[in-house]
């Protein structure tokens, strides 16, 4: 099978069980065994296994016969030999110690590979108009606007004042005036009148 056919069998394959940072290598010029490199990372023994299952399957499903394959019984690194394509299925911390990516990444070879690494999800803050939601800046808090709280049967609302009636007012209070007669006293009137006549002249004669 031509090697570019058969790489793209093999990144179809892992593709397949989503497969995770997969790098393709040119190692021509590195090792006259084999000519291309092919690293990929799987979350787990299972996962890896099923890598590798998925490309010996889809290796065979092309024509070539069904490679050979190292380091099942451990799931943690698997290398699945296709002949002219290694095959380097790992686990994140495994690779990431080992770094094959130092010994054979000297030429990458660019092709179409979907990405399936984890994607970070930014907040969205809303700037209250009710539509617009914009994706928050790095650093931003996420600010959620509590509901509306529905009016309680149990908790009674509050009364307005009544409004006074337009054109109205309220009545004063009522003067009362009370008017006393008094009765004027006879002395303060005879001091005012002076003596009657009769005492003057009673007076004289005596």
């Amino acid at each position: 099978m031509d090697i570019r056919k058969l790489q793209r069998v093999i990144v179809d394959g892992l593709e397949d069980v989503k497969a995770q940072n997969i790098v393709v290598f040119n190692t021509e010029h590195l090792s006259p065994l084999f000519e291309r490199v092919i690293v990929a990372s799987g979350t787990s023994n299972r996962q890896t296994k099923s890598l590798a299952a998925s490309v010996r399957d889809a290796v065979k499903a092309a024509g070539d016969p069904p490679p050979r394959t190292e380091g099942e019984d451990n799931g943690e690194w698997i290398i699945v030999d296709c002949g002219a394509a290694v095959v380097h299925v790992m686990q994140p911390a495994i690779r990431d110690y080992y770094h094959l990516e130092e010994l054979w990444g000297d030429k990458p070879v660019k092709m179409k590979i979907a990405s399936t690494a984890p994607r970070l999800v930014k907040a969205a803050v809303s700037h209250g108009d009710g539509d617009g939601v914009k994706p928050a800046a790095r650093g931003a808090v996420r600010r959620v606007v509590p509901a509306e709280r529905p009016a309680s049967a149990a908790t009674p609302a509050r009364r307005a004042p009544a409004k006074r009636a337009a054109g109205t007012r309220s009545a004063p209070a009522k003067r009362v005036v009370i008017r006393t007669t008094g009765v004027k006293s006879t002395a303060a009137k005879a001091a005012r009148t002076g003596p009657r006549p009769a005492a003057k002249k009673a007076a004289a004669k005596r």
